[in-house]
C-alpha cells in the first residue's frame, strides 16, 4: 500500500516578518510529517530569498519554492503598502489558482492551503477549489483580536468606519485583556486616511474570508497572552515557532545573514552586549540615526548593530555615521547589514535587545530570556511594546524630545536604567521558562500543534 503524503500550499503576506514564520511552520511540518510543501512567494521576494540562501542551506531540497507576480513592475516601490496590497488583491488570486491546478494535474492532490490571514483571498481561492484551508496569524493574538473586534469598536463609538479614532482613552477588548490605546491599533499607525480606509476594508473582508478556514493558528503561546486566546478560542496557539527548537536554522531571509558577528560575540563577556536591530521596514532619518549612534557611543557598552542598506532615509550608510564614530567605538561595536537573529539572541553575551518590537523579534527575545529596549515604528509594534513594558514588564520604552527625536541622552539613560535593575532580567528569565515549557512535550502549544498535525494527516485533497 502506497503511503499517503500530504501536499500543502503555503502563501505568506509578502513582507519579511510574515515570510519567516510561515517558512518556519513549513519546516516544522516537514520535520514532523515528511509532507510536501509548495511555498508561494511573490516574484520580487522569491528572488530575494533565493539570492540570500547560503551554500549550506538545504531549504530548496525540502520545500518547493515558487513564485507568482504581485502585479507591480520590478522597479515599483513595495514599501507603498496601499499600492502593494491593492495590486496583490488584483493579481495574485488567479495566479494561485493556476499553481494549484498545475500541482493537481502533475502530482498528488493539494491537501490544504495554509495562508497568512492577511491574504484572506487565498482562503477564498481554496474554498472555490473545494480544498481545506488554514489561516496562519504570524503576530500577537491580541492584535488579531483587535481586527476581529473592528465592528464592535465601530458600534461602541471608539473608531469610525474609516479607522479614525473617536475616543482616545484606553480600552479593554475584554475584561481580562490589557488596556489597548486606540492610537496603537495597527491601522491607526498609518497617518494617510486613504491607507487607513484600505486597511479597514481589508480587515472587514478578511474577517469574512477567515470563516472559510478549518483552523486559525497563531505564532504565540497561551502563556504570553491568555486573555486574547480566551476571548477568541477558535484561535489556536502553536508557537513560538523557532528554528532552535527544531534544531535547525531559520530560512526565508531577504538579505544574506552575516554569521561572522557570532564569532565577534564569542569574544565578548557574558551578558554584556546590546543587540540593536529594527527589522525589515523601519526607516530612520539622518538626525535620528546619528542620535542613536551617539547614544550607543556614550553608553560605553558593547553593541552589535544591524544597519540595513535601506535603514537611513535618502542617505548612503557610509556617510551617515557621526564623524569619527567608528574610530571612537573601535572593537566594542560591531556593525552588520543583516544578522542571524535567533542565534544572536541565544548567545550568552547578549544582555538586551534594542528592538522595533516586531512580533518575530518579540517572541525570539522572550524565548531567550533577553530584556528589551523598545523602539516601535508602526503597525502592531506599538501594541507589542505595551505587552513588553506594561504587561510582562521585561523592557523599557524611549521618550521623544520636543522635536520628535529620541535623543542620545534618553538612549543612554534607559540603557543605564535597564542594566541597573536586575528585575528586568529576572522577569525575562521567568517568562522564558513559561514560554519554552509551552513548546516542549506536554506543553500547551506542543499539544495543539500535535492535534493540528493529526488533522493534516487526514486531508487528502478536494473536499
Amino acid at each position: 500500500m502506497v503511503q499517503f503524503i500530504p501536499h500543502i500550499v503555503a502563501i505568506p503576506y509578502p513582507a519579511q516578518g510574515h515570510v519567516l514564520p510561515l517558512m518556519e511552520l513549513s519546516l516544522w511540518l516537514i520535520k514532523e510529517l515528511g509532507c510536501k510543501i509548495t511555498f508561494v512567494n511573490s516574484e520580487f521576494n522569491h528572488k530575494r530569498v533565493i539570492k540570500s540562501l547560503s551554500v549550506n542551506d538545504d531549504v530548496e531540497d525540502k520545500i518547493s519554492l515558487i513564485s507568482i507576480p504581485d502585479g507591480l513592475e520590478p522597479h515599483e516601490d513595495r514599501t507603498d503598502l496601499k499600492k502593494l496590497t491593492e495590486s496583490i488583491n488584483e493579481a495574485m488570486p488567479g495566479k494561485l489558482m493556476e499553481v494549484i491546478h498545475m500541482i493537481n494535474s502533475n502530482e498528488s492532490q493539494v491537501s490544504c492551503v495554509i495562508a497568512d490571514e492577511n491574504m484572506g483571498w487565498a482562503l477564498e481561492v481554496a474554498d472555490k477549489l473545494n480544498i481545506r484551508s488554514v489561516a496562519f496569524w504570524p503576530a500577537a493574538a491580541a492584535t488579531l483580536a483587535s481586527l476581529f473586534s473592528v465592528s464592535k469598536l465601530i458600534d461602541d463609538g471608539i473608531i469610525d468606519k474609516d479607522g479614525s479614532i473617536l475616543k482616545a482613552e484606553g480600552i479593554k477588548l475584554s475584561p481580562n485583556m490589557p488596556i489597548m490605546n486606540p492610537s496603537d491599533f495597527s491601522w491607526s499607525t498609518f497617518p494617510d486616511p486613504a491607507m487607513r480606509k484600505m486597511i479597514m476594508d481589508l480587515v472587514a473582508d478578511n474577517n469574512e474570508r477567515v470563516k472559510f478556514a478549518d483552523w486559525i493558528i497563531c505564532n504565540s503561546a497561551k502563556e504570553l497572552e491568555p486573555a486574547a486566546f480566551a476571548m477568541f478560542p477558535q484561535v489556536s496557539p502553536i508557537g513560538p515557532l523557532l528554528a532552535s527548537n527544531r534544531l535547525g536554522s531559520s530560512a526565508g531571509h531577504f538579505w544574506p545573514q552575516d554569521s561572522n558577528c557570532l564569532k565577534w560575540l564569542d569574544q565578548q563577556p557574558h551578558n554584556s552586549v546590546i543587540y540593536v536591530a529594527f527589522g525589515s521596514f523601519t526607516i530612520l532619518d539622518l538626525t535620528q540615526f546619528q542620535e542613536l549612534a551617539l547614544g550607543l557611543e556614550s553608553s560605553k557598552r558593547r553593541f552589535l548593530w544591524v544597519v540595513r542598506e535601506d535603514l537611513i532615509l535618502d542617505v548612503g550608510d557610509d556617510c551617515a555615521y557621526p564623524k569619527g564614530f567608528k574610530d571612537r567605538v573601535g572593537s566594542r561595536g560591531h556593525i552588520v547589514k543583516w544578522a542571524p537573529q535567533q542565534k544572536v539572541l541565544a548567545h550568552p553575551s547578549i544582555a538586551c535587545f534594542l528592538s522595533h518590537c516586531g512580533w518575530n523579534s518579540t517572541v525570539e527575545s522572550v524565548s531567550n530570556g533577553v530584556p528589551f529596549l523598545c523602539w516601535p515604528y508602526f503597525a502592531d509594534q506599538l501594541f507589542n511594546q505595551s505587552y513588553i513594558c506594561d504587561v510582562w514588564k521585561v523592557g523599557l520604552g524611549f521618550n521623544k524630545n520636543e522635536f520628535g527625536v529620541i535623543g542620545k541622552e534618553e538612549i543612554q539613560n534607559k540603557m543605564d536604567k535597564l542594566f541597573g535593575d536586575v528585575t528586568f532580567k529576572e522577569r525575562a528569565l521567568d517568562l522564558q521558562a513559561k514560554v519554552n515549557s509551552s513548546v516542549n512535550k506536554g506543553g500547551n502549544s506542543n499539544k495543539i500543534f500535535g492535534k493540528f498535525i493529526d488533522w493534516i494527516k487526514t486531508q487528502r485533497g478536494s473536499i
